[in-house]
């Protein structure tokens, strides 16, 4: 990750995992009040109400998508970056509640410690198989006894009432590693129905993987390794993980981003590697475009999930372009690495703006039907966007599927700035809109709404922006998520909106 103008959350930890959808993808939100109509785009009429799509968390089950975003730096009881966890549950308006969870919340396992960095990587998956998606969350700064940041992984559990009680899962390997759960993704693995766990830290290149069977005495289905050829030497290790099927064998395949060696830690590679009967087969890994963070999902509508990777680097390293990129590996019976490429960068006909060096398009990114024709569409973070001379203000760019099911293009994009209408606040210096990004159903309406993470507003407090997705294309501003709506201080940099759950 040299080689770009990199946002704080990039300086100090790996990045999300992101999880594969046939037709939507993740969010977060707060209380929202009447907004604006950003620019409606060409749709079909609105999708009927539907189920909520498998990618959505719900975490009480109400059929409404719920929303996990981290502030991993929040003071916790005068505790510094003890870190905290904020879930707003979705409704038919829209959004409901926002909860705060820190390690000194009720059921929640541990104490809240300096550094500790609750949340600072987070996933879900309903690990218990009780109809409610549970939370992964990662205290990777956790000292464990006599091992100082060794790290710990919690689950805290789904039920009707939403988020409630947490278990510690055991680290199996505790000598072999540092920061314990810092890299995360779920998926079915083995194709048996139950989500399994995949692990990894900044410090190794093995990737610790629990089988599906998750008890909330702690039990898990059974654990193995798997060692994806990127660099590992106590120093580096794997950096992101992504789940979906690639290969469209009804089992999730998992995607490991890392150095592939120690020369070339100006970029990272990326590893595809199969899932089977028996779980993850890292004998028939293959290696695919580099890049950082990956989305999976059928954009084109073939069966295969497709790989999308950003690419967000400036010219000089492979499959870069000016400003960043972003590449769509289209998923295959052999995998993705055979299939065709398509490329967007925001010199891309009809992508609004132009590629400038330091952008860092393609830093973020997430799949989801927006506009609810029936078509992947694609959120693109820009945090490093320089709009109207403001420095890293930040960029969002929805890139649209064809009508034709065919694929994302250009064609209509929209571009998302703090000073399109009913995006709230307005362009300022080291905002970073973008630094994360998701699209979910948080009303249910059969159409992901757009929700935009600014880690750097308000001088590193944070903000989360949720649009709701209308009838015409159009997206709904609201009123936001920023720390003091979420219960939480804004001491220090909390940075809400650095990292949604996937």
């Amino acid at each position: 990750m040299a080689q770009r103008k990199r946002t704080a959350s990039r300086d100090t930890r790996p990045h999300r995992p992101g999880r594969h959808l046939r037709l939507a993808a993740a969010t977060t939100a707060v209380a929202l009040t009447g907004g604006l109509l950003l620019g409606a785009v060409p749709t079909a009429s609105a999708a009927p109400r539907a189920a909520l799509p498998a990618a959505d968390a719900d975490f009480d089950g109400d059929g409404y998508a719920d929303v996990a975003t981290s502030a991993p730096f929040t003071y916790v009881n005068g505790k510094k970056a003890a870190g905290a966890v904020v879930v707003t549950y979705g409704k038919a308006s829209g959004v409901d509640r926002s909860v705060k969870y820190t390690q000194n919340s009720q059921g929640v396992p541990g104490d809240a410690e300096a550094q500790d960095w609750f949340g600072n990587e987070l996933a879900y998956g309903d690990f218990d198989s009780d109809g409610y998606d549970d939370l992964l969350v990662s205290v990777s700064g956790e000292d464990v006894g006599r091992d100082k940041d060794g790290g710990s992984l919690q689950i805290l559990w789904g039920s009707a009432i939403g988020l409630r009680g947490g278990t510690t899962l055991k680290d199996p390997r505790p000598s072999k590693h540092d920061n314990f759960g810092g890299v995360l993704q779920a998926g079915d693995f083995d194709g048996d129905g139950k989500d399994d766990i995949a692990m990894g830290t900044v410090t190794t290149a093995v990737v610790d993987v629990y089988r599906g069977g998750f008890t909330r005495g702690g039990r898990t289905g059974g654990h193995y390794t798997v060692t994806p050829r990127i660099h590992g030497n106590g120093e580096v290790g794997v950096k992101n993980l992504h789940s979906g099927d690639a290969n469209g064998d009804g089992k999730d395949d998992l995607i490991v981003n890392g150095y592939e060696n120690d020369t070339q830690r100006g970029y990272d590679a990326n590893w595809w590697i199969p899932g089977s009967r028996s779980g993850l087969k890292v004998s028939s890994a293959q290696k695919l475009l580099p890049g950082v963070i990956t989305d999976l999902g059928d954009t084109d509508k073939d069966g295969y999930d497709d790989v999308v990777i950003g690419n967000h680097w400036d010219s000089g390293i492979p499959g870069a372009a000016k400003g960043g990129a972003v590449h769509v590996v289209h998923g295959g019976a052999r995998g993705p690495a055979h299939g065709d490429r398509d490329k967007f960068t925001q010199d891309t006909s009809g992508v609004p703006g132009g590629s400038e060096k330091g952008d860092s398009f393609g830093n973020e990114l997430d799949l989801g039907d927006v506009n609810g024709d029936g078509n992947l569409d694609l959120v693109v973070g820009a945090p490093g966007e320089t709009v109207d001379g403001v420095e890293d203000t930040g960029a969002v760019t929805v890139l649209y599927g064809r009508a034709n099911g065919s694929g994302l293009s250009g064609r209509g994009a929209k571009l998302l700035t703090q000073d399109s209408p009913g995006v709230p606040n307005s362009n300022e210096k080291h905002d970073f809109l973008g630094t994360d990004v998701h699209a979910d159903d948080l009303n249910g309406d059969g159409r992901a709404d757009v929700i935009l993470g600014a880690h750097g507003e308000n001088g590193g407090n944070g903000a989360v922006y949720p649009l709701l997705s209308a009838p015409d294309g159009s997206l709904k501003g609201t009123s936001g998520v920023y720390p003091g709506t979420a219960g939480l201080p804004t001491t220090g940099t909390p940075r809400l909106g650095a990292n949604f759950a996937d």
